[in-house]
């Protein structure tokens, strides 16, 4: 059986549901020095209210509060329920240091000793 609502009562169903959403979430993405924050994520990509960002593409980065998560590369999907959706190109994680292009062995000295006479 599917329950029919009037639009006035879905939007505030939604409006409702998108408020509790903004609320728990901690996740913020970060546009030209501009937070938007994400409703909810997904493996593949996020969704943001859709009155809060504009049609968004391109490089965007991902806070969680105040830790740096990801920088993505994003296109816009398309808008469901007061939601925009976007979807990963690309999300990479971001490191606190530069990848090493050799192997780091276990055993290695950790400096170098001279002497100095």
């Amino acid at each position: 059986m599917e329950t029919v609502f009037s639009k006035e009562i879905q939007a505030g169903l939604d409006a409702a549901r998108l408020a509790g959403l903004r609320k728990a979430s901690r996740l913020r993405i970060n546009v030209d020095g501009q937070m938007h924050p994400v409703l909810r994520m997904w493996k593949t990509g996020f969704a943001v209210a859709a009155e809060d960002a504009p049609h968004l593409r391109g490089l965007v980065d991902l806070y969680d509060g105040a830790n740096h998560l990801f920088q993505c590369l994003i296109v816009a999907g398309e808008e469901e329920a007061g939601e925009m959706q976007y979807e990963f190109k690309r999300a990479t994680a971001v490191a606190q240091s530069a990848a090493l292009d050799f192997e780091k062995l276990a055993n290695a000295p950790v400096g170098l000793i001279t002497d100095g006479r």
